[in-house]
């Protein structure tokens, strides 16, 4: 009966070790497994920095463009008035001397 209870407990004893090296062992592959979760997700989040500067160097890009087109334009704008006030002046003018032709005088 002593046998018994040796064989018995040796048993349990393998058993006990069998499940404690398992769980050693799930818990050294579940660390594994983080490690390279981890570092492919320090991949991405790299490569979405990268993407995300290059973006940022393309916006502020077309920001320069746009804000140089709406100068140009302005620019525009106002030498289109300043003509648009000098033919006004000029047909003010002409009126007036076509007017005085009109009335008799050279």
């Amino acid at each position: 009966m002593a046998r018994a209870n040796t064989t018995l407990a040796l048993k349990a004893a393998v058993l006990a070790l069998l499940v404690v090296s398992s769980a050693v062992w799930a818990d050294g592959q579940v660390t594994s497994h983080k490690a390279r979760s981890t570092a492919a997700t320090q991949a991405s989040l790299a490569e979405a920095q990268q993407k995300l500067q290059q973006q940022q160097a393309q916006v502020k890009q077309l920001q320069d463009s746009v804000a140089k087109q709406e100068s140009g334009s302005k620019q525009a704008s106002e030498r289109l008035q300043q003509q648009d006030q000098a033919i006004a002046k000029m047909q003010q003018e002409l009126q007036a001397l076509q007017a005085k032709q009109a009335a008799g005088h050279p």
